[in-house]
């Protein structure tokens, strides 16, 4: 008797919770929700899941994660409809925006509207300590992890080391792998745009003693005049164990963005629960201390999405530019 009255309570329980999801999404939303991130190991994917968690549970629709080699594959997946968010590079968005850059193949790729900015991404790099790698002048000849080839890393790296006039041998793949590669000494040295703690490299100092390839003040003046889409960027002390003063180097932005089909209501709701649950996505990972409202001006070319700017208008920011 006891095993029939749990089973039937199970039952509306479970009706219950299913009728409270049903409820709060809008009929006219799609069903399910796929967010664009990049491989294990790295910052979009310990993002995207932790915000696939809070968006499933605001919502009332499934919110799922889909890898991918980062911002370029993102983009390439939103126009396609693959997925309906993804997250880029404000590097990788202008190049797709104006089909400048050679994955593009020339083509504009227009259907991504903004909907938050997420938090910056400073290149940076890191080796053994044992590998006697100090200076990034030190990586000429040796073999460099960068990421899958469609990431950030992946398309960055080899430009900035062309414009340093640095030759080495770099191996891509996913970053949990690359990070294996380089605790058995089959690469010699990783280097990332990514937010900070970067979680492959944590993986790696759990385990052993490292140390973070500096750029001098003339390598980083040589990078942001080639590459004008790059800003300065300072990795702050104590960000990782090893990490004992100040590390200066480029980055560049992180932003959300989403098909521009997507409802605005819906948009509206997804941004609300974004900065509505801000702690909550902190704890996902620290990087999100930097997913605020006031991070929305490091956006001066894309256009928001119409739900955004709604959320936005009503907040008191201005200035939030929408496409025809």
């Amino acid at each position: 008797m006891k095993a029939r009255v749990f089973g039937i309570l199970t039952v509306c329980v479970g009706l219950l919770v299913g009728s409270m999801s049903a409820h709060s999404a809008e009929p006219h939303w799609p069903n399910t929700l796929v967010i664009g991130t990049a491989s294990p190991g790295g910052t979009y994917y310990d993002y995207g899941n932790g915000l696939a968690q809070i968006l499933t549970r605001t919502l009332g629709i499934r919110v799922s994660t889909r890898p991918t080699e980062g911002p370029n594959e993102n983009i390439r997946l939103l126009e396609n409809g693959e997925i309906q968010i993804g997250f880029i590079t404000t590097g990788s968005g202008l190049q797709a925006w104006n089909g400048s850059g050679d994955w593009t193949q020339g083509r504009k790729f227009q259907s991504m509207r903004v909907l938050f900015p997420m938090y910056d991404t400073p290149i940076h790099f890191l080796a053994l300590e044992e590998s006697g790698i100090r200076t990034v002048k030190d990586l000429a000849g040796k073999r460099v992890g960068v990421g899958p080839q469609g990431g950030t890393s992946g398309t960055y790296i080899p430009k900035f080391l062309e414009t340093l006039n640095i030759q080495a041998t770099l191996s891509h793949g996913d970053w949990s792998s690359l990070a294996e590669q380089l605790e058995r000494k089959e690469i010699d040295a990783l280097a990332v745009a990514s937010g900070v703690p970067f979680p492959a490299f944590a993986q790696i100092e759990a385990k052993s003693k490292v140390t973070y390839v500096t750029l001098t003040d003339e390598q980083i003046t040589s990078l942001d005049l080639a590459m004008p889409e790059l800003e300065p960027s300072i990795i702050r002390p104590g960000s990782y164990p090893s990490l004992m003063t100040g590390y200066r180097t480029v980055g560049l932005y992180n932003l959300a963005v989403a098909h521009a089909s997507l409802p605005n209501d819906l948009v509206y709701a997804i941004i609300k629960a974004v900065f509505g649950f801000h702690e909550e996505m902190m704890a996902t990972h620290p990087a999100a201390a930097s997913t605020i409202p006031a991070n929305l001006t490091r956006n001066t070319f894309l256009p928001f999405h119409p739900g955004a700017v709604r959320y936005y208008q009503e907040i008191g920011v201005s200035g939030v530019a929408i496409s025809d």
